[in-house]
């Protein structure tokens, strides 16, 4: 099994800059992973969307979207879970 590479959207990189301590290093232990397992054990589908899945991360979730032609996952958001959805 090939494993996918990791592409992080600008929005993303910005929300992922302003966290900060042990939630940060979590977040990206997990998204490091995702180029292993892009569909983790707890990932969820986003409804309406065909290819957007969400990974919690404590207090935080993580939007991504794989791409499994060009094996690729793109992360598209990285926010607090009461901050996401708005």
């Amino acid at each position: 099994m090939a494993s996918y590479r990791i592409e992080v959207t600008a929005t993303a990189e910005k929300q992922l800059e302003k966290i900060r301590g042990e939630d940060r290093l979590r977040i990206v232990r997990a998204l490091l992973s995702l180029a292993v397992d892009s569909r983790p054990t707890g990932c969820r589908r986003l409804q309406g969307y065909e290819d957007v899945y969400r990974i919690r991360v404590g207090r935080y979730r993580v939007l991504y979207s794989i791409d499994g032609t060009r094996i690729i996952v793109t992360v598209l958001k990285v926010a607090h879970r009461r901050d996401l959805y708005r």
